[in-house]
């Protein structure tokens, strides 16, 4: 079985590149929430970090960020995001899915989707952009910053990271370990250095925010880049099928100090 899903993965790419090669880029879709989402003018300078990924990619392939604020696995499929994305896929293509931050949240019973629906959300994403053969990759919630008295930083996902890791090994799915390569930059930077990379103004210093705001789960620019970064050093790392259209190094943005 392990075989079979290996060969065809190999003549996804092997079709990625032949509609590159025409001239087509592969297309790579972005599915998740707010914390990978484009944002509005009147939300600057929050930034999903889906927002810095197009820097790092040639010619060959095109960022289409279909995440969008607040939502759950649950409510991306009830309002038919999902689904248009299905729509879309031509063979080659790629899309990373990132939930978890919304489906874990019980106290808002708009978005919460139980552990045992979001492992079923997740399998039938891999099933169905396979069954259009396209490429899913699957990625854990980004961390939120949390420390503890300590200096140890809090974890606030519960289970859903962990889950996702399983459907990943079940079945047999590329996966970037965002909750861990973020949590670990966390902690590197420290919790009062880590505040540059979440949207924490003061009253006064932007229009957008007149009083001012903490918020520890959404990025400043700073922390956006950061994100991408990461994911982007696992790919190469990991030898993902999607790192074939990475630019050369020399030719993406410069590497952060920061990690």
């Amino acid at each position: 079985m392990l075989l079979l899903l290996r060969r065809l993965l190999f003549c996804c790419l092997l079709v990625a590149m032949a509609q590159a090669s025409a001239g087509e880029p592969v297309v790579i879709y972005l599915a998740g929430d707010s914390t990978l989402a484009a944002k509005l003018d009147a939300k600057r300078p929050e930034t999903g970090w889906g927002e810095a990924l197009p820097a790092y990619f040639g010619a060959s392939a095109r960022i289409d960020n279909r995440a969008q604020n607040g939502r759950s696995t649950r409510t991306f499929i009830a309002e038919g995001r999902w689904q248009a994305i299905v729509d879309t896929l031509r063979p080659g293509d790629f899309v990373l899915i990132e939930f978890g931050h919304n489906d874990a949240s019980k106290e808002k019973v708009d978005r919460y989707t139980p552990p045992a629906d979001y492992r079923a959300n997740l399998a039938s994403f891999v099933d169905k952009v396979r069954a259009r053969r396209a490429t899913p990759i699957l990625l854990t919630p980004v961390a939120r910053r949390k420390f503890a008295a300590s200096g140890a930083l809090v974890d606030t996902h519960g289970e859903y990271p962990r889950i996702v890791r399983e459907v990943a090994a079940q079945k047999h799915v590329e996966l970037i370990d965002m909750q861990r390569l973020s949590a670990a930059a966390l902690l590197r930077l420290g919790a009062e250095p880590s505040r540059a990379l979440f949207l924490q103004l003061e009253p006064g210093e932007h229009p957008n925010y007149p009083n001012g705001i903490e918020d520890n789960t959404h990025f400043s620019p700073r922390g956006a880049a950061l994100m991408a970064e990461l994911a982007v050093d696992a790919m190469r790392m990991q030898r993902l099928s999607l790192a074939t259209y990475l630019k050369p190094t020399a030719d993406a943005p410069q590497p952060s100090t920061e990690k």
